[in-house]
């Protein structure tokens, strides 16, 4: 992204007034962003984003009066309480939406209403349940007024024979006009291991950059990522206690989180517009300078997501409405990995000293695992309880 050199945003752990005005004062992103200026055309009004994570705090400073009800879909039955056990789901609502006040987070799209949607939280290698809870989120979601689903939660275990009923659920949110994000992952470093729900073709995956707009070491790379956003350096609440701010927030959940807000400012100045439209001139507009037209990032995907662009430029072709709404086939990339360009290259972490950094394009790396390797991680699924098979993100063109 043209911006990206200006990112930055620290948060220290100390009393909660001090620690929320360090967080503001070091909302980065905000200025590379262009958020001040957005805000004079739209906050995200009459947007509301279905947040399905650990459940969200609604009495925080800064996202009082922003919570509507939400789904406890943590239990078999309907009802039960969506306030926050973790600390995760709030500070991705207020990522979102958060107003600032009382000194706390501001949101990058402070005029979203959040849907709560709780869930428990898995591990990056957990087994699902046979009784998924992360199904019934995702239909609960698909069944509110929400307009955008952000997916905060996912794990690597693949899900091709609907087991667990994700993938109807996601189909079923797409019929619905849903646009879903979630991130790709934050486990590179341990393998690389495609991440679900990102790796569904139904689901924009999105990738976290440092404040160089450089896909972060943690962050999964393949080609089932579609846009990347913020992710280092990024304020979280410590804990359930909502008493500080710790300062290593970031990661996917806070990328997500921030292309869920910019979709939120984008579809709020188009509110006739699809989802499909939408996530067309999020991807039109993204930050791809230099790279050789049709390529696509194993690690930023289409680019570093830019809002502004549309809402204060108007740029960004929404072209004709598409009912099937596949992030894939908006703007397909090619079929085999194609030989970067130095700006998509450019895109890869910086490697360790004495290490190697996987070259944006290269497809071998960027899976992470093989068919013997997923066969494998099936037949262990099994054993566990339940029956997976291997998903493959699809990457056709429209």
């Amino acid at each position: 992204m043209a911006v990206a050199g200006a990112w930055a945003m620290v948060v220290g752990g100390m009393a909660p007034t001090a620690v929320a005005a360090d967080a503001q004062s070091n909302q980065w992103y905000l200025d590379a962003m262009r958020a001040e200026e957005m805000w004079k055309v739209t906050i995200g009004e009459g947007i509301k984003v279905a947040v399905i994570d650990s459940g969200v705090n609604p009495s925080t400073p800064s996202l009082k009066g922003q919570v509507l009800k939400g789904v406890n879909a943590t239990e078999e039955a309907a009802g039960g309480s969506t306030n926050d056990y973790h600390g995760q789901g709030t500070t991705t609502a207020e990522l979102i939406a958060g107003t600032g006040k009382g000194g706390g987070l501001r949101g990058l799209a402070p005029g979203v209403k959040i849907i709560p949607v709780r869930i428990p939280l898995l591990k990056h290698d957990d087994v699902p349940r046979i009784n998924d809870p992360m199904a019934r989120a995702i239909r609960a979601a698909a069944d509110s007024d929400a307009q955008i689903i952000n997916i905060s939660v996912g794990n690597e275990h693949t899900i091709g024979l609907d087991t667990f009923g994700q993938h109807s659920a996601l189909e079923y949110a797409v019929h619905k006009g849903k646009l879903l994000i979630a991130g790709v992952g934050d486990t590179a470093e341990k393998g690389n291991k495609a991440q679900y729900p990102a790796r569904f073709p139904e689901v924009v995956g999105v990738a976290s950059s440092d404040r160089g707009g450089r896909a972060t070491r943690q962050s999964q790379h393949g080609k089932y990522v579609d846009i990347s956003a913020p992710g280092e350096d990024i304020p979280r609440w410590c804990d359930a206690e909502f008493q500080s701010y710790c300062d290593d927030g970031g990661g996917a959940v806070a990328a997500t989180a921030l292309a869920s807000a910019s979709a939120a400012l984008v579809w709020s100045v188009h509110p006739e517009w699809t989802a499909n439209q939408v996530l067309r001139v999020l991807f039109d507009t993204a930050d791809r300078e230099g790279w050789v037209e049709g390529t696509h990032s194993y690690y930023s995907g289409h680019g570093g997501i830019r809002p502004g662009m549309n809402v204060l430029d108007g740029k960004g072709n929404p072209g004709a409405p598409d009912a099937k709404l596949l992030p894939d086939e908006v703007m397909p990339s090619p079929s085999s990995p194609p030989t970067p360009s130095a700006s998509a290259a450019s895109q890869a972490p910086k490697a360790k000293p004495g290490g190697n950094a996987v070259v944006a394009g290269s497809g071998e790396k960027a899976e992470g695992v093989g068919q013997l390797g997923l066969i494998i991680g099936a037949a262990a699924a099994i054993l566990a309880g339940g029956a997976f098979a291997v998903a493959r993100k699809r990457h056709r063109r429209s």
